[in-house]
């Protein structure tokens, strides 16, 4: 019903956090190179194509069955104050969920990310001292 919902609040938050960032960076002088690694501004932009991507697929998937109209109150499940209860427990546990999944995916990209960078590093100073 509007689970789509709750990934597009948790984008909307991580696009600030991300645009935050990236200033600091830039602030900084932080910018991600062969030497320094992948910056979190970067990590951040993953999180997000991942999470609006997510968002308009679901929303799509929504309109497709009807359940997203293009008139007030847009939402079908609140025209009947029956179906609010059934619609926030919906995104309360499935939007949740989707949620959680989609940035624990994201954590173990940045994880296997920063070790492959790591391990290229490594073997670059290896070759190099060679």
């Amino acid at each position: 019903m509007a689970c789509f919902l709750v990934v597009a609040g948790e984008a909307m938050v991580t696009t600030v956090v991300q645009k935050t960032v990236e200033k600091k960076e830039k602030q900084q002088g932080i910018k991600a190179d062969n030497t320094s690694g992948i910056s979190w501004g970067r990590k951040l932009g993953w999180l997000n194509k991942m999470l609006w991507g997510g968002t308009a697929l679901l929303a799509l998937e929504h309109v497709w069955h009807g359940e997203v109209v293009p008139w007030w109150p847009f939402l079908t499940a609140m025209e009947n104050p029956a179906d609010i209860s059934p619609m926030l427990h919906e995104m309360a546990t499935i939007g949740g969920a989707m949620s959680l999944t989609v940035t624990a995916i994201w954590a173990v990209m940045v994880l296997v990310a920063d070790a492959k960078f790591k391990s290229s590093v490594r073997a670059n100073n290896i070759g190099a001292g060679a």
